[in-house]
């Protein structure tokens, strides 16, 4: 099965023999291979081993933040900033002095600028690595007064990008036709996303907008420029999906916060992707409630982790409803339903069948568990998805006939 093709043609809205089942298994696979607790049939097998072997394609849209060439490619994480192998573009810092100090699991980077000093800290231990994450804790935040706003502006205007196309497509013949090698743009959507989700603390992130706004929109307006020199880069590569921006929840992004700071860049992304022939993808992995107005008003394609009921407020029937053939969803099962402590095998059965029945025409959809498979998923139920996604054929189909099994 090329799932490639497979992926390609249910975001273009085309015909299909079947529905894909991409299943996020990379933290589930990190975290027992660390813990020596794969089942005993995959003990030696890769990842893309077991994906042919449920017969599901390979998810490689969210990149292993720890598959770097060097410590150096992980320097920047707690100013959103990555260089790992498999990203189109390089990013080189100019301009600043950067002291780096390691002990421990912990990592101290020090910028230093015509404008002031920035200090941050991040953290990967032992915990993390038998969670199967690979992207660092940052404990200690670039961005915590007022008085950093200049410094933080500096570096992301003294930034320049290098070609790392070769990276990129390294990456894609790795991933082959099992699945779709995602582009990497960034986690943020946006500059002020950014600067949310990664520079400082959300009370102080919050703090600061208020009683600094216009200081706070020279940094966003720094960062967005960041973001318009990498999308040249990444529209220059032959990836034909492109990942802006993740983890949004409307308690946090809310829809006021998401429709003035976010749609407008993600909007102007989109239509510069598109341009190039290529689709958008974001990571809509939170509460939605409110938010999907805003996904369709900035032309994205792809909505990837959609999380339903029970784990959210919005069942996967209604946000299929909203999104018409205009998104196509990217997940749909809550990774609850795969640990036996949130659902028995009885109500986990029941809640699939129901579940699939309830969307009618499946069109434009990607299964996958989302978030992502915990490392405590009960294997069996992954096999039951495959094999029940896998008989239900064509996507131009309905599932009214689950009702009667």
């Amino acid at each position: 099965m090329n799932y490639k093709q497979l992926i390609l043609d249910t975001i273009n809205g085309r015909p299909c023999p079947r529905i894909p089942f991409v299943p996020r298994l990379d933290l589930w696979y990190r975290a027992n291979r660390h813990n020596n607790t794969l089942p005993p049939k995959y003990k030696n097998a890769s990842l893309k081993d077991i994906a042919a072997d449920l017969d599901a394609g390979y998810h490689a849209i969210i990149p292993n933040f720890q598959d770097i060439r060097s410590q150096d490619d992980d320097m920047h994480r707690a100013i959103g900033v990555y260089n790992m192998w498999s990203m189109p573009y390089k990013t080189v810092l100019n301009n600043v002095h950067i002291t780096i100090t390691c002990f421990s699991d912990r990592r101290s980077v020090i910028y230093k600028t015509p404008k002031g000093k920035i200090a941050t800290e991040t953290l990967y231990n032992e915990q993390m690595r038998s969670a199967g994450i690979t992207i660092s804790h940052i404990s200690k935040y670039a961005l915590n007064s007022a008085d950093d706003l200049a410094a933080l502006t500096w570096i992301f205007d003294n930034i320049t990008i290098e070609d790392n196309l070769a990276g990129y497509e390294q990456f894609k013949a790795d991933v082959g036709d099992m699945g779709v090698a995602v582009a990497y743009l960034n986690m943020a959507a946006s500059g002020m996303h950014l600067i949310q989700r990664d520079l400082a603390p959300l009370d102080i992130f919050y703090f600061l907008l208020f009683d600094h706004p216009e200081e706070m929109k020279l940094l966003a307006s720094a960062i967005q420029r960041y973001f318009d020199k990498i999308l040249d880069f990444v529209c220059r590569s032959s990836a034909e999906v492109v990942l802006s921006g993740a983890n949004y929840d409307a308690s946090v992004t809310s829809p006021p916060f998401f429709a003035q700071h976010i749609t407008c860049s993600l909007k102007q992304q989109a239509a510069k992707l598109h341009s190039t022939g290529k689709f958008i993808l974001t990571h809509t992995d939170g509460e939605n409630n409110g938010l999907l107005q805003e996904y369709l008003a900035c032309g994205i394609d792809v909505a990837d982790s959609i999380c339903p009921a029970p784990m959210t407020s919005l069942s996967l029937a209604q946000v299929k409803q909203a999104f018409t053939d205009k998104i196509t969803i990217w997940g749909g099962i809550p990774s609850i339903s795969m640990l036996e402590d949130s659902m028995s095998d009885t109500q986990f059965y029941a809640y699939i069948d129901l579940l699939m029945a309830s969307i009618g025409k499946c069109d434009h959809i990607i299964f996958s568990i989302a978030d992502t498979t915990p490392p405590a998923a009960k294997f069996c139920r992954i096999e039951h998805l495959s094999r029940i996604i896998r008989s239900l054929g064509n996507v131009l189909g309905h599932f009214d006939s689950l009702l009667e099994r």
